[in-house]
């Protein structure tokens, strides 16, 4: 199969963008399960592992689409109609009420429910790109891996935690002083600021961490530090929002079932961590951080994470609209604006 894969940002990135990096990884596995890969992304790109094409905006993007292509993947809002079947993968969630493309494939089981929808896959990680993981080594300290400059990543929370157990914590993706709110200093002695590290120093940080903190009040779509911290061996403890259930819901070997209040999750323990609305609980939970089997977390994320299971899952999807059959039957609907509040997070 003739695949284009397409996005309005440069590739590869040294950030941790979700978007770019799931391109990036999809197009590498399927490229070894033998299909065709050809990138159309922002001038400034490059890639040594498959043909990659300038995205002109002003340009119409059928005028921009070989010939041969069987199928276009959009990991973007497409700026113009296509005649080629086509797919639109959802990373974000979106700002304002409105309908989508019936093409449209969500992130999360979650996500697509927010956003009126039902088809989703789960993003995968390249493992080569991680090494090999030192899932007996003394770990430490524990990590935050995001964008702590936005409050719905909740570094704030995260900080609180690790204070109340006595624990240092490292932020991954974040500065002691943030100028864009302000001028938010952070003093906290126990916590260290790395900013964006380059995949190795990322992979060596958490590579000797004893789990990641991570108590999110806002809808998560996927949540990629879920997924790259359990490949380390890192048990997770964050808020049951967004996708984090289903991530760490995937097996039920559970000393609780999930409690529900008001039709959402309050409260998740599992073999891969914990989630609670309450930081009491993921005090406790985090205090007891050695009891959770590193090399469980390892084995969970390699089962359910990869990406070529990624791509084996789009495969089977891109069949389905080559068939000439849509995503969705009927095209999803964002009913109502989503509101500025966060999601609850208390004592």
């Amino acid at each position: 199969m003739k695949i284009l894969l397409v996005c309005n940002s440069k590739i590869p990135v040294n950030t941790y963008d979700d978007a770019e990096r799931v391109l990036w990884w999809l197009g590498k596995a399927l490229i070894k399960l033998g299909h065709h890969v050809t990138f159309l992304v922002k001038k400034g790109s490059r890639c040594p592992f498959a043909p990659v094409l300038i995205l002109d905006e002003k340009t119409p993007l059928d005028d921009q689409i070989p010939a041969d292509t069987d199928i276009v993947h959009f990991h973007c809002t497409p700026g113009s109609p296509v005649a080629k079947p086509y797919i639109i993968t959802q990373h974000d969630n979106r700002a304002e009420a409105g309908t989508l493309d019936p093409n449209t494939v969500f992130v999360s089981a979650r996500q697509a429910a927010i956003h009126g929808g039902s088809v989703y896959i789960h993003p995968g990680i390249d493992f080569e790109e991680y090494g090999t993981p030192e899932l007996h080594n003394r770990r430490m300290y524990f990590h935050f891996l995001g964008n702590a400059a936005w409050s719905g990543k909740n570094v704030r929370g995260a900080i609180d935690i690790a204070a109340q157990v006595g624990a240092r914590l490292h932020v991954i993706g974040g500065t002691r002083v943030n100028f864009r709110k302000g001028l938010r200093i952070t003093l906290s002695p126990s916590v260290r600021f790395h900013g964006v590290l380059n995949p190795e120093g990322r992979n060596a940080m958490v590579n000797n961490s004893k789990g990641l903190i991570f108590p999110v009040i806002w809808h998560e779509p996927f949540g990629l530090a879920v997924a790259e911290s359990l490949f380390f061996g890192c048990p997770v403890f964050g808020t049951p929002y967004g996708a984090l259930p289903e991530m760490l819901g995937k097996t039920m070997g559970s000393e609780r079932k999930p409690h529900v209040g008001n039709g959402t999750v309050e409260a998740f323990y599992c073999d891969m961590g914990c989630l609670s609305v309450k930081k009491s609980e993921l005090v406790e939970a985090v205090k007891n951080a050695d009891a959770y089997d590193r090399v469980k977390c390892h084995e969970y994320a390699r089962a359910y994470f990869s990406a070529d299971r990624m791509a084996q899952d789009y495969l089977r999807l891109y069949e389905h609209v080559c068939a000439g059959l849509p995503v969705h039957a009927d095209a999803p609907v964002l009913a109502e604006t989503p509101d500025d509040k966060f999601l609850p997070f208390g004592a």
